[in-house]
């Protein structure tokens, strides 16, 4: 029997959180609502991280997002890949818009407030981006303290926001570095799939280094097994050895696939309002909970 399996009852069903086994094998925690807070600011910094493409970071950062700004947060969602799929996924069109997270990066006289926009989810704004981000890893190369103009350009957020998720590109290169650098955490989101595991190790190489040369606060707030399929033995197989590798790191949340995942993206919303009573909705909002309460615990 796989250690994960929950073990057979011949009793009353034990109540959820209490006793049961969720699929990564681990008691399912009992989870509080996050605590209501008075006053905004002093936000903490996540990057939503994975060099390896299609493992859910976009659809991780629209979906926790407008989940913690369900729980009274309030969010800034910042896009930092030149393909835009976040700014895409909330309805907008990247190539319509004036200023983009690129002005913020490379013009000094681009303010913030003149970029960020609202994205139609009550408590969440957005850092468009678009292709001429693109650009900006090349031009960055010759700027001094490169690794921190992101950091740099955020700060007038951290007094007013109480989240900011980055939407790192699928890459290790100096965008993420920029991103981990400005974060104080790290979520990685990872498709239960046998070759998004194997690149595992050098992304937490890279998440090291950086800890260790530019950013020392940086910490993993854990790893999020995306598009889980448990009637497969490899889908099991892939989840067990990520809590082998990674342990309590690993979120006790794990996102299922489903298509509504991609009606929401279609509709340019998150699920928690496309389809509110979904089982993707409840697992955003149950991954909400976990991820607060793993903070509150720090």
């Amino acid at each position: 029997m796989l250690p994960f399996t929950a073990p057979e009852s011949t009793g009353p069903a034990a109540p959820r959180g209490r006793g049961q086994l969720g699929p990564t094998g681990r008691p399912i925690p009992v989870l509080r609502d996050p605590e209501p807070i008075a006053e905004h600011g002093n936000a903490r910094v996540i990057s939503m991280c994975n060099q390896k493409g299609g493992v859910g970071k976009t659809t991780t950062t629209i979906n926790l997002g407008a989940a913690l700004a369900e729980y009274g947060r309030k969010v800034l969602l910042v896009d930092f890949d030149p393909q835009g799929s976040l700014s895409v996924g909330l309805g907008l069109n990247p190539h319509e818009m004036e200023l983009t997270v690129y002005n913020l990066l490379m013009d000094p006289e681009t303010d913030f407030h003149d970029v960020v926009v609202p994205s139609g989810v009550p408590g969440v704004d957005l850092l468009p981006s678009n292709i001429d981000l693109s650009a900006a890893e090349v031009q960055l190369v010759h700027e001094v303290a490169r690794e921190q103009t992101l950091q740099r350009v955020l700060a007038p957020a951290i007094a007013e926001y109480d989240v900011i998720l980055i939407d790192c590109q699928p890459s290790l290169g100096l965008l993420t570095v920029n991103a981990l650098t400005a974060s104080d955490g790290v979520i990685v989101p990872l498709e239960c799939e046998y070759f998004a595991l194997r690149g595992v190790a050098l992304l937490k190489t890279t998440i090291d280094k950086v800890k260790a040369r530019l950013n020392p606060r940086l910490e993993v707030d854990g790893v999020l097994g995306t598009m889980y399929d448990g009637r497969t033995l490899h889908g099991r197989e892939v989840l067990e050895r990520l809590v082998q590798a990674w342990g309590d790191k690993v979120f006790h949340t794990v996102i299922r696939r489903t298509v509504k995942f991609s009606d929401s993206t279609v509709a340019g919303e998150p699920i928690t309002s496309y389809a509110s009573t979904s089982a993707g909705a409840d697992a955003y909002r149950q991954l909400a909970k976990e991820v607060a309460q793993r903070w509150a615990d720090a």
